[in-house]
């Protein structure tokens, strides 16, 4: 659960620091005041995109914490990505920058942006305002009942599938429409293939002909400098090594006069084997070191045939290891493809296997989708649609697609003896709203992240069903860390603990605070969103009579 949120510079807020509690927490305030902007904080913390524009006026960066307790899953993904600390838990932290740049930490240690959004999976789901608005797209009703049925990693498998059949069949169609020049390629390819087998060019030989080429081609020259480097050191009469020795001598015979010449003997001394070191490296070199005309010419040979090769393929020298291998897989496809009867049975074979895999994938949908609509059904009835439907539509495919077999169409009738018909075209904007909080609430009682955030989710509705909402919300809040950010007095009386967002004005600049509320401020404040700006006695005794239920 989320324990612990600070936000520095972010739009209108410049220091802020919430510690949270369990249970059901509700979020008020006058419009514009900054309530959803908390919500936004927290998003960037879980690694949504942000830019320079979310940074308060005159600020050189916004940066937002959040910590968490963190359940057993998280623990195990933090450790597997050696992100996890002694102490437990989770801090994300997320810095952006006045140029745009954005930093991600998880615990203390750099993270990325995909790993921040991978770690918030584990820890909460935001239903933002506009979640009915995409309710009415295929795309989205499908996703819903996958990721509420727990089937996300099937769909990805089955894409996979479908993506594989497609690709051979389109192969076998390119065969069989364009047999020749299919039938030219594989011949080009071969010969390419064939040039560059008789060349053999090995990983990282370029460089290594190249090094030694040079080597050889300057070898008169190393030869004679390494011979002099030699004679200075130790050969010559009045080499450096028989210089320090004599010198070295002659301190030693000193120092019993003045000791503090033994400073200058030690300075000396590591000189001295160091310089004999080096001439011994240098005659090694000159034993090994030769004049050899005949590797040179062969070096030189090599080095033409690479370089000739690279420019006949346009490519650079280096590559070409990777060019052959490139070529020598096109050349199967193509080999593949002049086999028609084999690219029609691997075709047929993959299409069998996509087909398996998207009719299991069918049968565990179905099952969930009769769930799903069930519960759904049964909320509506509490949101002031008695008599209502819910049912969730598998719609077979021709020959399927990516996702599976069919589409899923959510279908509703708002009272009774109405056909259901598809969500878009029926529901009201209200009905809408209803049926997207029902949906939200379901589905969230069998996610397995800790907490769930509502921003505003309860637009559209009042009275009777606001206060049905509420007690739907206080109630997912006994089983996990809820918060919402409402509008509705019916709801925020519901809450277990109360928070009120402001604006005030500081310095020429708006500002953003969060104040937690006592029994007494939360009465004028469901007052407030009761009556409006003033507070009479009915409105109050009203709040009072709503806090007391």
């Amino acid at each position: 659960m989320l324990r612990y949120l600070s936000i520095r510079d972010f739009v209108i807020v410049d220091r802020l620091e919430l510690e949270f509690e369990p249970g059901f927490t509700v979020l008020t305030g006058e419009t514009g005041a900054g309530k959803s902007i908390l919500i936004d904080a927290l998003a960037l913390a879980l690694g949504e995109r942000g830019d320079a524009g979310v940074i308060r006026q005159g600020q050189k960066q916004a940066e937002i914490s959040a910590e968490f307790d963190t359940p057993k899953a998280l623990d195990e993904w933090l450790a597997e990505h050696e992100l996890a600390t002694e102490e437990g838990g989770c801090i994300l932290r997320r810095v952006i920058d006045a140029g745009g740049r954005s930093r991600a930490f998880i615990n203390g240690r750099a993270a990325t942006l995909a790993q921040l959004r991978e770690a918030g999976e584990y820890l909460i789901d935001i239903h933002g305002q506009h979640a009915h608005q995409s309710l009415t797209k295929g795309e989205a009703q499908r996703t819903l009942v996958d990721e509420h049925a727990g089937l996300t990693a099937e769909v990805r498998d089955v894409g996979g599938l479908y993506r594989r059949w497609r690709q051979l069949r389109e192969a076998l169609t390119e065969a069989q429409t364009n047999s020749k020049r299919l039938e030219d390629e594989r011949d080009q390819v071969a010969w390419q293939v064939e040039e560059l087998i008789k060349i053999s060019p090995q990983e990282g030989e370029w460089e290594e002909v190249q090094r030694e080429h040079t080597r050889l081609s300057h070898a008169a020259s190393l030869i004679e400098g390494a011979q002099g480097a030699a004679g200075a050191l130790a050969d010559d009469d009045d080499a450096i090594l028989g210089r320090l020795a004599a010198i070295i001598a002659q301190l030693e015979d000193l120092v019993e006069y003045d000791e503090s010449l033994k400073n200058v003997i030690e300075a000396l001394t590591p000189a001295r084997i160091q310089v004999q070191e080096a001439a011994h490296e240098l005659s090694q070199y000159l034993r090994r070191a030769d004049l050899d005309p005949q590797r040179l010419a062969q070096v030189g040979g090599r080095l033409e045939s690479i370089h000739g090769a690279a420019r006949k393929f346009r490519v650079p020298p280096e590559t070409l290891p990777a060019e052959l291998l490139k070529l020598k897989a096109r050349l199967g496809e193509l080999k593949l493809s002049a086999d028609l009867e084999a690219l029609q049975r691997e075709a047929e074979a993959a299409q069998k296997t996509y087909l398996a895999a998207a009719k299991l994938l069918t049968d565990k949908r179905a099952k969930a989708a009769k769930a799903l609509a069930k519960q759904v059904a049964g909320a509506m009835q509490t949101l002031a649609m008695g008599g209502g439907k819910f049912e969730i539509a598998l719609q077979p495919l021709e020959e399927g697609n990516a996702t599976g077999l069919e589409r899923i169409e959510f279908l509703v009738a708002g009272h009774a003896g109405v056909e259901a018909r598809p969500l878009a075209k029926v529901a009201s904007g209200g009905e809408l709203s209803r049926i997207s909080l029902a949906i939200q609430v379901i589905t969230s009682r069998a996610a397995k992240v800790p907490t769930l955030i509502f921003d505003e989710v309860d637009a559209g509705i009042g009275g009777a069903v606001a206060e049905v909402v509420g007690k739907l919300l206080k109630q997912l809040g006994e089983e996990r860390q809820v918060f919402c950010v409402t509008h509705l007095p019916q709801v925020a009386s519901q809450g277990d603990i109360h928070w009120r967002v402001a604006k005030k004005e500081s310095g020429g600049s708006t500002l953003s605070s969060v104040t937690p509320l006592a029994r007494a401020e939360r009465i004028d404040e469901i007052a407030r969103m009761l009556g409006g700006s003033e507070i009479t006695a009915t409105t109050r005794k009203a709040a009072k009579e709503m806090l007391a239920a």
